[in-house]
């Protein structure tokens, strides 16, 4: 427990300074007390009330304006309160590598039917969007609880060349900022070495991952903002490519308290490329996707074929979100399965203050009502 307003404390310790004050005065009581001769009669006048009674009403008092006191403070907890109402904006790699086939019958098929299976499972008032990204990024689908376009959309992506991981996080924001006027677009983002050479798209060596002290322009989770109820899950297969890094993206998000949850899928293993006619967007198979200079050459080493985790794993750091990873079709359906229950909650600062301020009514009512009774009884 924390308290948003420590130096209220002070004001706890009126209670025991009350409680000296009248131990004071009980014991300046004794010594002032008038000596009789005759002791049996003092106790008959006394009675046979019990000398601990009289002291009860005072303790209940004391114990009030203590946690009264404690009250003023705004004591607080961490704990997972409910997010209502999230919308989910699904980021889908639909680059070539997902025709590898180490996942049967290739990756792509398997992604569609977890994540189909994933839109379906979902409660009907929830928002579902669909961004996909190869070379570039763009939204499929914008949120809404309209399933049928969604389902479409994804029975229908389409292969390209490239991967770029953080566009499509960029673009999921631009998404959300259309349905939440709490959610600024995303800011530009200066893109160097876009083109190598050949006039084709170049390819980005492996995202750095910060190691040293952070500030809010690189993410760090102190200064990160409130979450929203919108978040992204982004599937992918490989590693970014081209274009804004994971990195950059995730700073950003991270700065609109939008949680980023990726999934890595696929083996560090891929085979061959193989998709149908129609993941090909109708055209006949390609053999070479360029995932990575022949040879070696080009001094990039990344295998573009196998998930970045550790640029993923900053992402969901960056952005409050969870990193997860799935090697096969039945572990990529179980990840998917258990996303609500790790999107739908979120840690937050729950004020105390008002229960403190209940007990300290109630501890000084129980002190009045016992002091009457008692004082009635004798």
């Amino acid at each position: 427990m924390s308290f948003a307003q420590p130096l209220l404390l002070a004001l706890a310790l009126a209670a025991p300074i009350l409680l000296g004050a009248y131990v004071w005065q009980l014991r300046r009581r004794r010594r002032r007390t008038v000596r009789f001769s005759n002791v049996a009669l003092v106790r008959v006048a006394a009675g046979r009330r019990r000398s601990w009674r009289r002291h009860v009403p005072i303790a209940l008092v004391l114990a009030s304006l203590a946690v009264l006191g404690m009250a003023s403070a705004r004591p607080q907890v961490r704990t997972d309160v409910p997010v209502s109402g999230t919308t989910i904006l699904i980021a889908l790699d639909v680059s070539g590598s997902m025709c590898a086939t180490d996942v049967a019958p290739n990756r792509l098929t398997a992604a569609q039917a977890a994540v189909r299976d994933f839109v379906e499972e979902q409660p009907p008032e929830a928002k579902l969007g669909l961004v996909v990204f190869s070379g570039f990024a763009e939204v499929a689908v914008a949120p809404s609880t309209n399933r049928d376009d969604l389902l479409s959309a994804i029975n229908g992506v389409t292969t390209g060349r490239g991967t770029t991981i953080g566009a499509a996080i960029l673009t999921a924001i631009d998404a959300i900022s259309e349905i939440d006027p709490d959610v600024r677009p995303s800011d530009p983002v200066e893109i160097a070495g876009d083109v190598d050479q050949g006039g084709a798209p170049a390819l980005t060596p492996p995202t750095p991952v910060p190691t040293g002290p952070t500030d809010q322009a690189s993410g760090d989770p102190s200064v990160r903002v409130a979450p929203v109820p919108e978040i992204i899950v982004l599937l992918t297969d490989g590693a970014n490519t081209r274009g804004v890094t994971p990195a950059q993206a995730a700073d950003q998000a991270a700065k609109r308290g939008v949680r980023v949850y990726p999934i890595g899928f696929g083996t560090t293993n891929p085979t061959t490329l193989a998709c149908s006619r129609e993941q090909y967007g109708g055209f006949e198979p390609r053999q070479n996707f360029g995932f990575g200079p022949p040879g070696g050459g080009g001094g990039v080493t990344r295998n573009f074929l196998v998930v970045d985790e550790p640029a993923l794993r900053h992402v969901a750091e960056t952005t409050g979100g969870e990193y997860f990873g799935a090697t096969d079709a039945a572990g990529l359906s179980t990840v998917l399965a258990d996303l609500p229950k790790h999107v739908t909650t979120q840690q937050q600062d729950v004020d105390l203050s008002a229960a403190f301020a209940a007990l300290a009514a109630l501890l000084l009512a129980a002190g009045l009502v016992v002091s009457i009774r008692w004082s009635t009884l004798t």
